[in-house]
């Protein structure tokens, strides 16, 4: 270690004491702002190294190539990471009980005609639609599930399209019931309100040649023209925000005369309300749902209490579940950026000092050997 030249002793004028007469002398004719400059760099913590000291080597390229590399690589998947919007998702209690609840459908059935088709639904509260009206099509297909008509139309579910009488009817006529009559249902003018009767009396709507109103209507004709028809009924349906069910059945009371051709499929829905709020304060108001589904022959056996038919129950859960879209934190990105240069760079340097002093230990070995 070198003494400090102004505290050394036995140094004539012209040596170190002369030196140090001669800083002291200059720093007392220094302007104040260049002294104060002069003390601010005692501060820098990061001496650099004069260039002659410096020795560069192909290790140290190669290193320096791949952490630059590295470095690139982890950048843009920091900057993708900063770019991508971050979810928040919260649970509360859900307070939109009075809301209506959309049911969307898109069902094919390849083998079930659509005039045999019906869609009831109910719910808890005690409410119950018989052949729902709503926004729902069916479509017509053939063996091959292609639609037999190119146009889409409107259909009642559950009601065939009645042909037009050429006779003009009584429009106060009440037509029998064919022993069907109920405390509700008197008159039944056509053959829809035949097959209604005999459903709520849990009877086989066998012969439609014997009831007046289906001839008329050409039920028969209907039914033997799809026979070998599928049917893909959709749309959607809305019902109270309650626990309840909906079913497709095949044609009323037909189940009662053909339930040893069919199969039960149950399907238990659990419904999530869901709030997803977009960056721009835009809400989207949805629902997340799982499945669970059940099938078995439906035979009509002693015992067998399933019908044939398609069921859907679900049950609403009382949490609502939202996720809101956030910008990430752009201190976030700097730091995990400077963390990535940094932590590289450090680590590079490690093992470019490790691979220069291992070479210079086998080189040195080397070296020890040639000479003995």
């Amino acid at each position: 270690m070198f003494a400090d030249p102004c505290v050394s002793v036995g140094v004539n004028a012209r040596g170190p004491w002369g030196q140090c007469e001669a800083a002291g002398a200059a720093a007392a004719a220094m302007p104040p702002g260049r002294a104060l400059l002069l003390r601010l760099r005692q501060l820098d913590a990061y001496p650099k190294p004069l260039d002659d000291f410096r020795v560069k080597t192909f290790g140290g390229a190669a290193v320096t190539i791949v952490s630059g590399l590295i470095m690139s690589v982890l950048f843009l998947s920091e900057l993708q990471y900063y770019l991508t919007k971050e979810v928040h998702p919260e649970l509360f209690v859900d307070t939109t009980r009075g809301d209506k609840l959309r049911i969307n459908l898109d069902v094919v059935f390849p083998r079930m005609a659509c005039a045999f088709l019906s869609l009831d639904a109910m719910d808890v509260s005690g409410e119950t639609q018989i052949d729902v009206e709503h926004t729902l099509f069916k479509k017509r297909l053939d063996a091959r599930g292609q639609p037999v008509a190119a146009e889409e139309e409107k259909h009642e579910i559950g009601k065939l399209e009645e042909i037009p009488d050429p006779t003009a009817l009584d429009p106060n006529r009440c037509e029998s019931c064919y022993g069907a009559n109920g405390t509700d249902l008197q008159c039944c003018n056509t053959c829809d309100d035949v097959r209604e009767a005999y459903r709520r009396k849990g009877w086989a709507f066998k012969n439609p040649e014997v009831i007046e109103q289906c001839r008329r209507e050409g039920f028969s004709n209907k039914v033997r023209e799809q026979k070998d028809e599928g049917c893909r009924v959709y749309g959607h349906l809305e019902v109270n925000k309650v626990a309840g069910n909906f079913h497709f059945a095949p044609g009323k009371s037909f189940q009662q005369a053909h339930i040893h051709d069919f199969m039960m499929f149950q399907y238990f829905v659990k419904i999530v309300p869901t709030v997803y709020v977009k960056l721009n304060g835009e809400a989207l108001r949805t629902n997340q749902f799982s499945v669970t589904k059940h099938e078995k022959v439906a035979n009509g056996l002693a015992g067998d209490q399933g019908l044939p038919g398609v069921f859907v129950s679900y049950e609403l859960s009382p949490m609502m579940v939202r996720f809101t879209e956030k910008q990430r934190s752009f201190t976030h990105f700097l730091t995990g950026v400077c963390a990535i240069i940094g932590g590289v760079f450090t680590v590079a340097g490690l093992i470019d000092s490790m691979i220069y002093h291992s070479a210079r230990a086998i080189q040195k070995k080397i070296d020890l050997g040639k000479t003995t």
